[in-house]
């Protein structure tokens, strides 16, 4: 099958390996675009260098590209998923990954070590306020700092070659610009993302666990169980 996936321009490099591992071809297709904040990215790293913080929160890889080779002094590191920490390991090798692809997960991954701790999250200029809410209700003291905005490009996407359309974030969602067809399968990343579509009337025949890899096997399921994987 041949998935169009959402992905910004920097990232998405090492889909095509994944997809192909089962049984699939994919090609990216952007529904945003990254502008990058230096002058908080540099702000963000100087901070982090004089020991203000005693965990750092990375929820994606693009902040951790950015920062990683800024950061000297390093706290308490933890990624949201492999590809995150793969990213990171370059820099800091005793980098933690949460077991689920979910944010929500940060806090009841860290249990009562929390408590007092300065946690700083280096994210794109999208809110998270539940985030931030249960890190607090837990004792932790969070520090958003918002280093790169996400901005719409506008641009049809380009499906008229894909049998599948996989969102891989509800911010891609409802920014991209596309449309429809009765033979395009939805799949959506995980269950965020889906609330998103359904919420709009394109429910997912396909909800992965928050990663490409759980996606694709939760898609060759639907594909063992008869559904339209021609």
């Amino acid at each position: 099958m041949i998935l169009a996936i959402t992905r910004l321009p920097e990232k998405g490099d090492k889909d095509a390996a994944v997809c192909d591992r089962y049984g699939h071809t994919c090609y990216p297709v952007s529904p945003l675009h990254t502008e990058i904040l230096w002058d908080r990215v540099e702000e963000c790293a100087e901070a982090i260098n004089q020991g203000l913080y005693d965990c750092i929160f990375f929820s994606s890889a693009l902040p951790a590209k950015l920062l990683g080779p800024l950061i000297h002094t390093w706290p308490r590191v933890i990624a949201i998923g492999p590809e995150t920490a793969r990213t990171l390991f370059s820099w800091h090798r005793n980098t933690e990954t949460l077991p689920s692809f979910y944010s929500r997960d940060f806090v009841s991954y860290l249990g009562s070590w929390i408590a007092g701790k300065r946690i700083m999250i280096p994210r794109a200029d999208v809110p998270n306020p539940g985030l931030l809410s249960i890190i607090r209700d837990a004792g932790g003291i969070p520090v958003e700092v918002r280093c790169y905005r996400l901005l719409p490009t506008g641009e049809p996407l380009e499906l008229q070659t894909a049998q599948a359309l996989l969102f891989t974030s509800a911010g891609s969602f409802r920014a991209a610009v596309w449309k429809n067809r009765p033979d395009l399968l939805l799949l959506a990343i995980g269950k965020v993302t889906a609330a998103a579509m359904v919420e709009k009337g394109y429910p997912p025949v396909v909800i992965g666990n928050g990663s490409l890899e759980g996606t694709l096997q939760a898609l060759n399921q639907f594909c063992s169980r008869g559904g339209s994987c021609e």
